[in-house]
């Protein structure tokens, strides 16, 4: 006979709702999750109190720990334990009662027919009702699940949510679609995740590359990897294989910097023409922002009062920024707006917009090419982010003319938000912002 540990800790993915049972209420205390405060190196596990019927007081049990330690992130640990909680409060509103036989409810889990099994005692009111796994899986001999490639791609997207960026996971979704439809369409016999193996994701992102190009595939390997990481992590395969498929080397393309003339000529011509378009370049171009970061911004990010704004930036958690009074002084008073509004609108200045935050930087990419692209004849090498480089290198070149190239670069990063100085080095050389002096006379 297994013990009630076991049929909390055993593998299944979904149960049903929990039915609370106030008869059983004052017997135990809610199931917690102890965590080490995030300490991967130390145990976690789910522990609760019940009743001890000599002393009439909550005497703490049994931690519960199942497979929890065995993964090394806190997304696979907090799953797992939110599921082992689940089922023992389950179990505890259920009649289970560590100080007394529980034979009838282990019976009943254990998947007996209702003439076999124990009846539970008469002095409680609840009905026992059995554990059901998911109609989608069903659990092997090892513990892991037997899920099609389909049904493990959407369980570790699932899992993705929250723990990555909104447009990350619309990218994740897309890329695994694709993935699904390749297989299905290139390897029909593969019925079970299990089954997919490096030579055949190995194959689709040679197809992809073939059909694309080197960087969008390494992108679907980036992808598949992290995908795959969930997977692995969840016990649902052995090991994340695609990690191990190599990259392959690209070359890079960057926004080319406008010229002084044609960034004037841009400014003056959407003074006239979409002075709205001109605001949001002025984000990119005085704050340094990107795009995309400007599409994030909303009312409530904007302090004209300290002169700062608040957004969140690539990778990172929300970053403070001075706003220079060059842009300060064009910002109208946003105090009688709701601080949830987006601050850039196809509208204006301040409104709602159902969108998604990829639609939205798209939106401001296609009305730049519709009004000053076509306009001004600019080929695929110019666009919102050539802003960004153009005046972060008129401000490097300004800053070294009167101080050390390390001190301007000092100061420079302040502004920018670049981490570390290995990391402003390297885009300063990416865009050619650091020139040496003339060397004419070392070539006499």
């Amino acid at each position: 006979m297994q013990s009630i540990y076991n049929f909390i800790t055993f593998d299944v993915e979904n149960e049903h709702d929990l039915e609370h049972d106030l008869e059983h209420k004052t017997l135990f205390s809610t199931p917690k999750i102890y965590d080490a405060d995030g300490d991967l190196s130390k145990r976690w596990y789910v522990y609760f109190s019940f009743v001890n019927p000599k002393t009439g007081k909550l005497k703490r049990m049994k931690n519960i720990y199942g497979k929890t330690n065995r993964y090394k992130t806190k997304e696979s640990r907090y799953f797992l334990l939110r599921l082992y909680r689940k089922r023992l409060l389950k179990l505890l509103q259920q009649g289970y009662n560590p100080f007394e036989d529980n034979t009838w409810l282990l019976e009943k889990y254990s998947g007996q027919s209702t003439e076999n099994a124990i009846e539970k005692p008469k002095n409680t009111n609840n009905e026992v009702k059995a554990v059901k796994m998911s109609e989608e899986t069903s659990v092997l001999e090892d513990g892991k699940q037997k899920l099609t490639p389909k049904e493990a791609l959407e369980y570790a997207l699932r899992l993705k949510t929250n723990v990555v960026g909104e447009r990350t996971l619309v990218d994740y979704k897309s890329r695994c679609e694709l993935f699904e439809k390749w297989l299905t369409e290139h390897s029909k016999e593969t019925e079970t995740i299990d089954k997919v193996g490096k030579k055949l994701v190995s194959g689709f992102l040679n197809d992809v590359q073939l059909r694309t190009s080197p960087r969008n595939r390494n992108n679907y390997r980036t992808c598949l990897s992290s995908i795959f990481q969930v997977l692995e992590d969840n016990d649902i395969i052995d090991k994340n294989f695609v990690k191990s498929i190599n990259t392959l080397k690209t070359n890079p393309k960057r926004n080319k910097t406008y010229t002084e003339k044609q960034h004037q000529d841009i400014f003056e011509y959407l003074e006239e023409k979409d002075p709205l378009l001109l605001l949001y370049i002025k984000f990119v171009s005085y704050n340094f922002l990107r795009p995309i970061e400007v599409c994030r911004l909303r009312v409530k990010d904007i302090d004209l009062n300290s002169k700062t704004l608040q957004f969140k930036a690539k990778n990172k958690t929300l970053k403070t920024k001075l706003i220079p009074d060059l842009l300060l002084k064009e910002l109208k008073d946003l105090s009688d707006m709701d601080g949830s509004l987006f601050l850039f609108t196809p509208d204006g200045i301040g409104g709602n917009w159902e969108a998604t935050l990829g639609s939205r930087s798209g939106y401001f990419s296609k009305r730049f090419r519709k009004v000053v692209k076509e306009h001004f004849g600019l080929d695929k090498n110019y666009g919102l982010y050539s802003f960004r480089h153009t005046f972060i290198t008129k401000l490097y070149r300004s800053l070294v003319e009167e101080t050390s190239p390390f001190a301007a670069k000092s100061v420079l990063m302040q502004i920018t938000g670049h981490a570390t100085m290995s990391s402003l080095e390297k885009y300063l050389r990416d865009i050619d912002a650091e020139l040496p002096k003339d060397y004419s006379i070392y070539l006499k």
